[in-house]
């Protein structure tokens, strides 16, 4: 064999290298740099504790999500309805196309069970009637949900009905699907549902009840597995939420058109459960050494390895004014005291512990004299009562409850 056969042979070698590299997909060159790669066209992977994302390819792409946009419906239906009120189906949720619970016209179910039915089997039925049953009308409970999705910062995210299919103007991201459903599962009475694997319901039209299982496979194919949401049109193709928890922390995953979303999202969630294992940095009442003071709830992060070692935090007291660069031990590591003298009507809160990684805040928590310590809440509570950083404005909600009564008045008008 000769030289120009040689060269010729290693050129023809570079060609076909440079042809493969250009047809695999970004999202799994990004996610072979982060040890970890799906199918997926976006994905994304995040703590619920502590809302951080632990993963994302093309996070933030606006994309089609077909019936992942349940977990919104659902909700705002748990947030804003009387889950005992009875839900009457109308002639707009009646045989509505797609995933269908087949409820017919007139019949009544309560809320609770028609999220259920929602939940579990994807019923476009019943995201219809909840939505008019809500929201006075399907045009009005969508302005809610878009309200929400404002309220928590879903910036690539725009409903334009409750069921998911394919619409104008329909469309959500991997990341806010992580933060949105993140957000969800602290409330108990979603993640309850979510977790549920068959649920029976009454049946008025039949002698036997309905009953439901839930389409969610990653429930009896992954240990721990909790919830969420399975969705499918012919444009999303396969999108997936689903959760776990193992070890007392709890992950989210997300792929969106991923005809492998089983094993990816077992993947996902070994690789968070793996790398980012939850820890507790603070512990509520634990003395902060140096002042009569105690710490105010919990605090808990997922970090990878060596972040722990490069946790900065410190103290920012809100009463007396004392010397700076005071060093404050906790569980968390060497707090520095930086002390304002801002008065405050405060009932024993102090000050505020603050906590950065990477030049970045991850969390605050609250100091309070010892026998002033206020009554712990629940995790839902704590991680959105109007008291805490992430409250949301009243604002948002007389916004949509005046643009839900706008959508109201024009549904009338249209049916003149």
């Amino acid at each position: 064999m000769n030289m120009k056969t040689l060269t010729r042979k290693s050129l023809i070698s570079l060609i076909l290298c440079l042809l493969l590299l250009a047809l695999v997909p970004l999202s799994s060159i990004r996610a072979e740099n982060s040890s970890i790669s799906t199918h997926a066209r976006a994905a994304a992977l995040i703590d619920v504790e502590s809302g951080r994302l632990l993963y994302s390819s093309r996070g933030d792409e606006p994309m089609l999500i077909a019936s992942l946009t349940k977990i919104m419906t659902a909700l705002v239906a748990i947030e804003s309805g009387d889950l005992t009120s009875k839900v009457k189906v109308g002639k707009n949720a009646y045989a509505k196309e797609g995933s269908s619970l087949y409820l017919k016209q007139g019949e009544e179910m309560t809320l609770e069970d028609m999220l259920y039915g929602l939940m579990l089997r994807s019923g476009n039925d019943a995201a219809t009637a909840i939505a008019e049953h809500v929201g006075g009308s399907e045009q009005g409970f969508v302005y809610l949900m878009n309200a929400k999705a404002e309220a928590l910062n879903l910036t690539h995210t725009h409903f334009a009905n409750p069921h998911g299919l394919d619409a104008e103007g329909h469309y959500s991201s991997a990341n806010d699907l992580a933060v949105l459903t993140a957000y969800a599962m602290h409330n108990p009475v979603f993640k309850e549902i979510v977790a549920t694997k068959e649920k029976t319901a009454d049946n008025p039209y039949e002698k036997w009840d309905y009953k439901w299982s839930n389409k969610n496979k990653m429930l009896r194919l992954y240990e721990g597995a909790d919830g969420v949401k399975t969705g499918y049109t012919k444009k999303a193709l396969r999108c997936l939420v689903s959760s776990a928890t193992r070890n007392g922390q709890q992950l989210v995953a997300v792929t969106l058109n991923d005809g492998n979303d089983w094993n990816d999202h077992s993947a996902l969630l070994d690789f968070g459960f793996n790398h980012y294992p939850l820890k507790t940095l603070v512990e509520r009442g634990e003395t902060v050494s140096g002042y009569t003071l105690v710490t105010g709830k919990d605090f808990a992060y997922p970090l990878g390895q060596g972040e722990e070692a490069r946790l900065v935090t410190k103290l920012v007291l809100s009463e007396e004014k004392s010397t700076a660069g005071t060093e404050v031990r906790t569980n968390a590591g060497t707090e520095t005291g930086t002390n304002t003298s801002a008065n405050t009507s405060s009932f024993g809160l102090k000050g505020v512990i603050i906590m950065q990684l990477g030049g970045k805040e991850i969390g605050r928590v609250p100091v309070y004299t010892p026998s002033q310590l206020p009554p712990e809440t629940s995790p839902y509570e704590k991680k959105y009562s109007p008291a805490g950083g992430t409250a949301y404005p009243a604002d948002n909600w007389l916004q949509a409850f005046g643009s839900a009564l706008r959508a109201l008045f024009k549904s009338g008008e249209d049916q003149r």
